[in-house]
């Protein structure tokens, strides 16, 4: 496919282009990332041009070997969590949660880690990379609620209650320079083992049964819609590659470019909540 790219446009023109192409296909799968969120006060990860803003997120090998950045790791998410956590869905989740209800999105996937589509009403949904708000035990498997482990980080570190940073992607905060070798991190009260938050790290692999849902989903589609999302990540990318190979159109709302440019349809750059807002 020949791809249509779009220069920044006026929210109401985009929305149209975008219209046209979801009128023209009545069953999407839609694939969200980081862009999708950054309305609501989250941070993405990525420039324009795809590169990294910051150093890369954590990997599972450093965060299970290495106890001082597991200690760095929780300390951040602890300032980062008191604004992450109280985060709300803008125009573009609600705008995709109503395309729901009126049958137009056979499934829904993110790599987003935030609850935003959820949280939206949208019912469908596959949390391609996991939820921020649980922690997982990496020994006995226990789950909890992510807001409870933050009340245990605070009752363990009242020291750190008092600190403040600028907000990162993903429930980060930016903090350095500080004792991170004081920070106390709680191990697991069933079994001692390491808990870690209940999203894919770089390094995981994403879980067999959210890959073959998303599958399935995608050959029952007409078309796929990306939203706020570089495809830079191959989690996300190969579903583009899939769509593709099985000449199902794709297009993209996406501020810059994308790893799939020259898979798309239709590429709109322009803000995606005001875009799907105005949609």
């Amino acid at each position: 496919m020949d791809a249509v790219l779009e220069d920044p446009v006026a929210p109401a023109g985009a929305a149209t282009r975008l219209a046209a192409f979801i009128d023209a296909h009545p069953r999407l799968f839609v694939l969200t990332g980081a862009g999708i969120s950054t309305a609501s006060g989250i941070p993405d990860y990525r420039n324009r041009d795809g590169g990294w803003k910051r150093t890369p997120p954590i990997t599972l090998q450093v965060f299970v070997g290495d106890a001082l950045a597991r200690s760095r790791y929780w300390a951040r998410s602890l300032v980062g969590w008191r604004r992450f956590g109280v985060a709300r869905p803008n125009a573009a989740h609600h705008a995709l949660a109503a395309l729901e209800r009126r049958g137009r999105v056979a499934l829904l996937v993110t790599q987003n880690v935030d609850g935003l589509h959820e949280a939206a009403g949208h019912e469908a949904v596959v949390d391609l990379h996991g939820r921020l708000d649980r922690v997982r035990c990496l020994g006995c498997e226990r789950r909890l609620p992510r807001a409870q482990f933050q009340r245990e980080l605070e009752r363990r570190n009242p020291d750190w209650l008092a600190v403040d940073a600028l907000d990162a992607p993903d429930g980060d905060a930016d903090l350095e320079g500080l004792a991170f070798e004081r920070f106390v991190v709680p191990d697991c009260a069933d079994c001692g083992g390491l808990l870690k938050p209940d999203v894919v790290f770089f390094g995981e692999n994403v879980p067999r049964e959210r890959f073959e849902r998303a599958t399935q989903a995608l050959e029952e589609a007409d078309a796929m819609l990306v939203v706020g999302s570089s495809l830079m990540v191959y989690s996300g990318y190969r579903f583009a590659r899939a769509a593709a190979q099985a000449r199902k159109p794709i297009a993209a709302l996406n501020l810059g470019r994308t790893r799939a440019d020259e898979l798309l349809s239709l590429k709109i750059e322009a803000d995606c909540a005001a875009v799907l807002g105005a949609l």
